[in-house]
C-alpha cells in the first residue's frame, strides 16, 4: 500500500503546472481546448465491447490534459480456454489527469506521450485498484488551416502489478477539438439568433 502510495503521489507530482501560471488563472487557460469523443475498448487488439466517451481539456500548449471518462457499457472477451465470453468490467465512470511530451511535430499533425495517473469508480476484473496510472500515445491532426483538429489516442490504465489482478484497461479515442474562440462562436449563435428576430 505504501509503495502504491509513492508511486502515484510521484505521478501526480509530473502533472503540476508551474506555480505562476497556476496564480494566474486567465493566463493559465488562455489556451484551454475542450475535447470531447468516442471510443472503444480493446485486450490485446482484440475488441472487448466497450463504449467509451471520453470528454477531456488540455492546456498549456498541450502540456496538460484532464479528463473524464464514461465506459458505458459492459465489457468483454473470448476465452479459449472457458470457450464462451469472459466478463471482465460493468460499466463505471473514470478520470485521468497526465502530462504530455511532443515527440514529433509537423505543420499537419504532431505525435504525443502522456503519463499520469486515473481513478475509477468500480474495482474488476481489469484492474483490483481503483487509483492507477495512465498512459496515452496519440497523434492530433490538423482538419484545416483555421485550427480544428482531431486526436486519435490509444490509452492504457493499470497499477503496473502493484496488486493482482491486474488486466488494465485498454481503450483507444477518438475526440475532436474545440479551441476557446470556437467556443465563444457556439456560445454566441442563441444571441446571435435572436438579435436576428428581433430585427423588423
Amino acid at each position: 500500500m505504501q509503495v502504491r502510495s509513492i508511486a502515484i503521489a510521484l505521478a501526480m507530482l509530473a502533472l503540476a503546472p508551474n506555480v505562476r501560471a497556476a496564480a494566474d488563472l486567465g493566463s493559465f487557460c488562455r489556451d484551454c481546448q475542450l475535447q470531447v469523443g468516442i471510443g472503444g475498448t480493446y485486450h490485446f487488439w482484440s475488441s472487448t465491447g466497450g463504449v467509451v466517451v471520453p470528454v477531456t481539456l488540455v492546456f498549456d500548449h498541450n502540456k496538460y490534459e484532464v479528463g473524464v471518462f464514461r465506459m458505458a457499457n459492459q465489457q468483454s472477451f473470448y476465452d479459449p480456454h472457458l470457450g464462451a465470453q469472459r466478463r471482465t468490467a460493468e460499466p463505471y465512470w473514470g478520470a485521468s489527469a497526465s502530462r504530455r511530451w511532443q515527440l514529433v511535430a509537423r505543420p499537419s499533425w504532431n505525435l504525443f506521450f502522456g503519463f499520469g495517473a486515473s481513478y475509477k469508480t468500480e474495482r474488476d476484473e481489469l484492474s483490483v485498484t481503483r487509483w492507477n496510472f495512465a498512459s496515452q500515445l496519440g497523434v492530433r491532426l490538423a482538419l484545416n488551416g483555421r485550427g480544428s483538429f482531431v486526436e486519435l489516442a490509444v490509452r492504457h490504465w493499470s497499477n503496473a502489478g502493484i496488486r493482482l489482478p491486474n488486466r488494465g484497461q485498454d481503450f483507444a479515442t477518438m475526440s475532436f477539438v474545440f479551441s476557446p474562440a470556437q467556443l465563444r462562436t457556439v456560445a454566441s449563435l442563441p444571441s446571435r439568433a435572436q438579435k436576428q428576430t428581433s430585427v423588423p
